[in-house]
């Protein structure tokens, strides 16, 4: 099941065609979402030509190569290029993912279809506005808590449960789970998403940390966590391999055994 929807502003239009790098022996189409707020005009889908013997092989060096050597006007976010800040999540060929490590020669046809995270407010272009979505990691408090002194130098932990936060602490935070999924959708205002939850289950899961029982009391809510309906799109679409619907299953696990 892909996970692509169009972003909220409205529904995407034709748009403007560049020609074709001249000299350009070898070229790949890109058809890339458009959207300028200073303007009145409705998101397009504009496309461009280009020639993959001068740029690099992912669909972020594609996406780079036209901002440099057509449309300098094409907006989207990047930061490292190693797939480690998550910067370049963006929508390609209907899957949530990231821009710097999706190669385009991977992708199957010739055409690629880059849009914005799907049901977010678009900044500009491939830009979506996630602020709510930082608002709920905050909400979570994403911080070692205690009420024991501090130690002198660290908190200790065994290697045992150090091992219990792999699948955890690698998140980064791009949005790819969140925006894929349909409970997140329709209610992102009050359900926490996947890579909320993930965060939580981090925490809950820390064997060094002392506000166990202060979290899932936040969680346990209708909308924060229990929205979810294990359709796993967040795990589907997770560039890490890291799997929320697992950690969010664990989350609830913990709420029942408490009340037993």
């Amino acid at each position: 099941m892909a996970n692509f929807a169009l972003p909220r502003n409205s529904k995407a239009t034709g748009g403007k065609t560049w020609p074709k790098p001249e000299g350009a022996t070898e070229t790949r189409e890109f058809r890339v979402y458009r959207w300028n707020p200073d303007d009145d005009k409705n998101p397009s889908i504009d496309t461009y030509y280009v020639d993959v013997n001068e740029c690099g092989p992912r669909v972020l060096d594609g996406l780079i190569w036209i901002k440099d050597h057509i449309d300098p006007t094409l907006t989207f976010r990047r930061s490292c290029r190693e797939g480690v800040c998550g910067s370049c999540a963006m929508n390609i060929d209907g899957q949530n993912t990231l821009a710097c490590t999706t190669s385009m020669h991977d992708l199957a046809g010739g055409v690629v279809k880059i849009n914005p995270l799907p049901h977010q407010p678009v900044v500009k272009d491939l830009v979506p506005d996630l602020t709510n979505f930082y608002a709920q990691y905050a909400s979570i408090e994403p911080w070692l808590k205690t009420t024991t002194p501090t130690p002198q130098k660290e908190w200790l932990q065994s290697h045992e449960d150090r091992e219990k936060l792999d699948g955890l602490y690698e998140c980064i935070l791009c949005a790819c789970c969140s925006t894929a999924c349909p409970s997140y959708w329709w209610n992102s205002d009050r359900f926490l998403g996947p890579a909320a939850l993930l965060q939580a289950a981090r925490w809950v899961t820390d064997s060094r940390d002392e506000a166990t029982g202060e979290r899932l009391d936040y969680l346990e809510d209708p909308f924060r966590l229990y929205r979810c309906h294990t359709i796993l799109n967040c795990t589907k679409a997770c560039p890490k391999k890291l799997n929320p619907a697992e950690a969010i299953a664990m989350l609830k696990r913990k709420l029942v055994e408490r009340q037993v």
